[in-house]
């Protein structure tokens, strides 16, 4: 029974340390990095604008206004 318990303990503990554990060892964000997604926000941007652009084009070509 007491061996039941030390290892129902000891799962107990290393399921509770386990999320910090792994946290711990995520490496930081560098400047590039960050720059880099910056930059892949403002290239997503920028293509939901010509999106939009080209849509609008599309229907002043067909004679639609919005």
């Amino acid at each position: 029974m007491k061996l039941g318990k030390a290892v129902s303990t000891a799962l107990l503990l290393s399921i509770g340390i386990l999320p910090v554990t792994l946290s711990a060892c995520q490496k930081q964000e560098g400047p590039a990095e960050k720059a880099g997604k910056e930059m892949d926000k403002a290239v997503e941007k920028v293509g939901q604008q010509i999106e939009k652009a080209g849509e609008s084009a599309q229907d002043a070509a067909k004679g639609d206004k919005k």
